[in-house]
């Protein structure tokens, strides 16, 4: 992913670090954050009750990413992830080959990877039962259709339904992921591929905890972690799939042509007029949680199609890989809703939910288009074996178009962005591979001065330096240091409150250190650390010095398994992980800072020629940990304890 072409990590001027399928089968990943906690730098803005997952990447939040190397906004719904083989995260700016990062991160990129029909048979069925009545069967299906095998499918189903361990918050999920692949000649391939997920769930506000009563002492005693603000309220189906192709034509080895187009869709039935709650804060008394209403219905739909030339040739004894290629890109955005609902507030310790509300009906409505134009070129050019330059720039053009359906006023918006990256890797012994880089990145800001003047498109830069290592031939680790500035931050106008102006800058500083692979036969690992300095450095309503919220100065994370590699216990394996989050900020304003947490998770799995059965444990020793939200009085609540039961079957 960080070059769309096929070059070994070692090669690229900047980390990449992959979880692959096995990490995520032995600590059962049933949500991104799961693998995610394997990645240093990667911090989850999460809550039980959310529908969808959040995430900082070197201090920044990243809000979208890539489905198999191309932008997908729906991909972090964890109702995508039945079909995942791998992750991987581009650490830093990636506009030069992906565009906007305002919609994916400027902090770094995440690669959801599919998994694609086999040539082989395969067929797999499991069903995993866990805490909180947690049930999941999933169906696995693949092979040819034909008996040249030109022709394979995959077809992928599951059905879940959980009531995790907060009140009220029950959840049912539909997936089916199917795919086609056609051997069209020689030197033609092509895949079809989709997924649609119906999301049956009670709440699609991400819930919270006060931060009196759970970090901080509250008179009235301490907080359950199972305590819900919302109550019993209605369920709510969302729809959300897409579905597209990718075709690669190899005209010569060196000239290849690859074109790929996706449509996503993300459609929320409104719970037929039914509201959603949310807490705003507690009253004096330490007990009373005040609440807001929702009243809303959102469809999005993405349309994406990008084309690109790979060539290989040489320069005299200069080795080059030229790619160029454009993408174009529409999204739409339809959204109705009622806010500002007044709710009757609950006690926080002996609650009596009334979610009687009066509807005065839809007081934002609106219809938006953006569309993208980027076109971008990337040369890899290899003076020696051991001494390479990347280089490459994009082009975006984007206009946003905006109807108030209330007003019927129109507003668009349009700007041109040029994203360059220039990166060497210089290779003193084949094992070892040094490396420095400079990127840029750009998000559109949409809106405008108090002078009428449109706001210029967010811009990050990144200076990156680092060491990648093959300690064995089955055991690699990637140093990096980087310092990566966002600018153009919109920041209240001090001239007029009712205004923003872009003289926000925020700086992220840090070292990462990752490290992944075999130890020794059987001894698996899967490890990192960062140190994050994230901090506002410029801004006319937060302090300077400010650190970024969800962004802990350290982190740790291991995941390590032994599989018995002979005897009678042949197939019996054990896993144990450790996570380490460090005291975080709890918002922009810093009023307060969420606790440090060390977390231990564990899995013991038997494995016997196509039979599998485990078990995995999180949170072993059930400690309460936080989480945080951006809140001014809010945190996320961790998981306690829970245990997961999995069989499953390959015939």
């Amino acid at each position: 992913m960080g070059t769309r072409t096929d070059t070994p990590l070692r090669d690229i001027p900047q980390s990449i670090q992959v979880v692959p399928q096995q990490v995520l089968r032995d600590r059962n990943a049933r949500r991104i954050t799961d693998g995610l906690e394997n990645v240093s730098g990667v911090t989850s803005i999460l809550t039980a009750a959310g529908s969808r997952e959040y995430f900082t990447i070197r201090g920044f939040e990243a809000f979208g990413g890539l489905l198999n190397g191309h932008y997908d906004p729906q991909i972090t719904s964890d109702s995508t992830f039945i079909n995942v083989e791998r992750l991987e995260v581009l650490k830093g700016p990636a506009s030069v080959l992906y565009g906007d990062s305002g919609a994916t991160g400027i902090g770094g990129t995440i690669n959801f990877v599919t998994k694609r029909p086999l040539r082989d048979p395969f067929y797999e069925i499991g069903a995993t039962i866990g805490s909180y009545n947690d049930y999941q069967g999933i169906i696995d299906l693949s092979g040819p259709l034909n008996d040249s095998r030109t022709v394979l499918y995959r077809l992928i189903t599951s059905l879940r339904s959980t009531e995790s361990f907060v009140d009220f918050n029950q959840a049912r999920n539909f997936s089916l992921a199917p795919s086609l692949s056609f051997s069209l000649g020689e030197n033609t391939d092509l895949v079809v591929e989709g997924d649609v997920n119906y999301l049956t769930r009670n709440s699609q506000q991400p819930d919270g905890l006060p931060t009196v009563g759970t970090i901080f002492p509250n008179p009235n005693g301490e907080v359950r972690r199972s305590f819900s603000s919302k109550g019993p309220v209605e369920d709510n189906l969302t729809i959300a799939g897409r579905v597209g192709y990718s075709l690669e034509h190899r005209f010569n080895e060196n000239l290849k042509l690859q074109n790929t187009f996706r449509y996503t869709f993300y459609e929320d039935d409104d719970r037929n007029g039914s509201p959603d709650f949310f807490p705003t804060g507690l009253a004096a008394d330490n007990r009373t949680l005040n609440r807001g209403g929702i009243i809303g219905s959102q469809f999005y739909d993405n349309y994406y199609l990008d084309t690109n030339l790979l060539s290989k040739f040489s320069t005299g004894f200069i080795d080059h890989q030229l790619l160029f290629g454009f993408s174009l890109n529409r999204n739409t955005t339809d959204l109705s809703f009622e806010f500002g609902i007044p709710a009757a507030p609950v006690d926080i310790f002996n609650p009596v939910y009334d979610n009687t509300v009066v509807s005065t009906g839809r007081n934002s409505i609106s219809f938006t288009t953006r569309d993208t134009l980027g076109i971008y070129l990337q040369d890899q050019i290899a003076f020696t074996e051991n001494l390479k330059l990347l280089l490459g720039g994009r082009v975006d053009i984007f206009e946003e178009r905006k109807t108030d359906r209330l007003t019927n006023e129109e507003t668009s918006q349009s700007d041109t962005a040029f994203s360059p990256r220039v990166g060497i890797v210089y290779q003193p012994i084949p094992p070892i591979s040094l490396y420095a880089s400079y990127s840029e990145a750009f998000a559109p800001t949409i809106g405008i001065s108090a002078s009428g003047e449109a706001f210029q498109p967010g811009r990050a830069t990144q200076y990156e330096v680092g060491i990648k290592a093959d300690l064995t031939d089955r055991l690699s680790t990637t140093l990096a240091l980087y310092d990566l500035t966002r600018t153009n931050v919109t920041t209240t106008d001090p001239n007029d409150p009712n205004f923003s102006v872009q003289t926000g800058e925020q700086n992220s500083q840090g070292i990462e250190l990752d490290i992944s692979g075999e130890i020794l036969p059987g001894w698996n690992i899967i490890a990192g650390y960062a140190y994050t300095d994230a901090k506002v450095t410029e801004d006319n309503t937060i302090p300077e010095g400010n650190r970024l919220y969800a962004a802990p100065e350290h982190a740790f994370n291991l995941w390590t398994t032994y599989r018995i590699q002979e005897g009678d216990l042949q197939g019996l394996g054990f896993g144990i992980g450790f996570y380490y989050v460090g005291e975080t900020a709890g918002n922009l304003a810093n009023t307060f800072e969420v606790p440090s947490y060390f977390r231990t998770d564990a899995a013991i799995f038997y494995e016997r020629g196509q039979f599998r059965v485990a078990l995995n444990f999180r949170n072993l020793f059930d400690i309460e940990y936080y989480k945080a939200l951006g809140s001014e009085t809010l945190v996320g609540v961790g998981e306690p304890f829970t245990v997961q039961g999995t069989i499953s079957w390959r015939f």
